[in-house]
């Protein structure tokens, strides 16, 4: 069982600013890949992955697609405001919201919001793009939620609001990079297997992976298969507590097809997770199974239902429960969120092999890192320091077989 009173100032190192990748490389395979594998540690090139993993095994992939959900609104003083779209409220799917083509509300982060305390702002720019002043997009505060804020958007011209985005909307790229958003960002902060749009962070693991490293994959009989998790700026924010107790997950969504679920479920091959965001899920299936047997339906995974007592159920059972329940409802995928938080402790149960990018110290990404390796992540992260490794969302990546 995981001790849920863990310090992160047991999670800390020194990460020069140097050390952090501002910018991607020029071809996204060139990076470098550490591997770590029976306590043993060796570097290798990120294009030759597909040669360092066993032979007949599953590798999945978020394919969620990030949205450019900033946008620069001016008050009538001439004062700035920026919005950071989060979540759709109304409609409340994501595939609906994108085709919504006059209003919508977002669930939002808003700066400088205490400046704004009432009426609708113009578009921040839009007098130098004939295309943006031709949809008059305006935004209206509904309502603050804490340190969100409900924002009705609308506009006229009849576009979807996913295309309005496109034109209005910047790449949200990671704060830890303190830089504007550039154009080679709307590209490179972009898996290339992206489809479904929603996420305001990318899931940063699958940036390495090119058409010939997928090709190397499918060379070696490693089946490929995506779930859908959309990443929310939750993943940006640190843990202020001082122990991990008292920190709070954010609800993420996520999808996973019937087909993927029948093929977890008979477990005879090893399963390699794309990123922290595909392990989230994946793990995230077990519980949504144990809810099935024992509520009778699977919901929104709790964060700390992992943790306080033993499940006696086995993954398979778990499997079996959650794909009768799509079955008898005539459902093709599972829909639902996952608040779930992964540290030392945790029992991995459809995760063998983890590619994850270094994250940042006291991090809950880099808390699951420790749980996967059996807590030697200090080992990891100092050899990668000292050895030329960039860190974070634009730097090199890890390939770690579970202890």
């Amino acid at each position: 069982m995981a001790d849920t009173d863990i310090l992160m100032s047991d999670f800390d190192y020194i990460l020069p600013e140097e050390r952090i990748a501002k910018y991607p490389l020029e071809e996204r395979d060139s990076s470098k890949l550490l591997e770590y594998a029976d306590g043993k540690i060796t570097e290798h090139v990120f294009r030759n992955i597909a040669d360092l993993l066993p032979e007949d095994s599953v590798m999945v992939f978020n394919d969620t697609r990030v949205v450019p959900a900033r946008l620069h609104f001016m008050k009538p003083t001439g004062a700035h405001v920026e919005i950071f779209c989060l979540e759709p409220r109304q409609p409340a799917e994501y595939n609906l919201i994108f085709a919504e083509t006059e209003c919508c509300r977002w669930k939002c982060i808003v700066g400088n919001v205490k400046r704004w305390k009432s009426g609708r702002l113009m578009l921040c720019g839009h007098d130098s793009s004939p295309e943006a002043a031709g949809l008059g997009l305006e935004a209206e505060l509904i309502e603050r939620d804490g340190e969100t804020s409900i924002i009705e958007f609308t506009w006229k011209n009849g576009m979807p609001f996913s295309r309005v985005l496109e034109i209005c909307g910047t790449v949200p790229i990671p704060p830890y990079l303190n830089r504007e958003s550039e154009s080679i960002d709307s590209e490179r902060y972009q898996t290339l297997y992206a489809r479904y749009r929603g996420s305001v962070a990318a899931p940063t693991a699958g940036l390495h992976f090119t058409e010939r490293v997928l090709a190397s994959l499918k060379a070696r009989g490693i089946d490929m298969e995506t779930v859908c998790l959309h990443v929310g700026a939750g993943t940006f924010l640190p843990v202020k507590s001082e122990g991990i107790s008292g920190h709070t997950m954010h609800r993420e969504p996520f999808s996973v097809d019937i087909g993927l679920l029948r093929r977890l479920r008979n477990r005879s091959r090893r399963v390699i997770a794309v990123g922290t965001t595909s392990v989230r899920t994946l793990e995230s299936l077990y519980y949504a199974g144990v809810l099935c047997i024992e509520e009778g339906c699977p919901h929104d995974i709790p964060q700390w239902m992992p943790y306080g007592r033993e499940f006696p159920y086995s993954f398979e059972e778990a499997m079996d429960a959650l794909i009768s329940y799509l079955e008898r409802n005539s459902m093709d995928s599972l829909k639902i969120g996952t608040r779930i938080i992964i540290v030392p402790g945790f029992r991995f149960r459809a995760t063998d092999i983890l590619v994850t990018n270094f994250h940042q110290p006291q991090s809950t990404l880099l808390l699951l890192v420790s749980a996967f390796v059996g807590g030697n992540w200090r080992e990891i992260y100092d050899y990668a320091l000292s050895h030329g490794f960039r860190f974070l969302s634009y730097g090199d990546s890890s390939l770690l077989f579970k202890a």
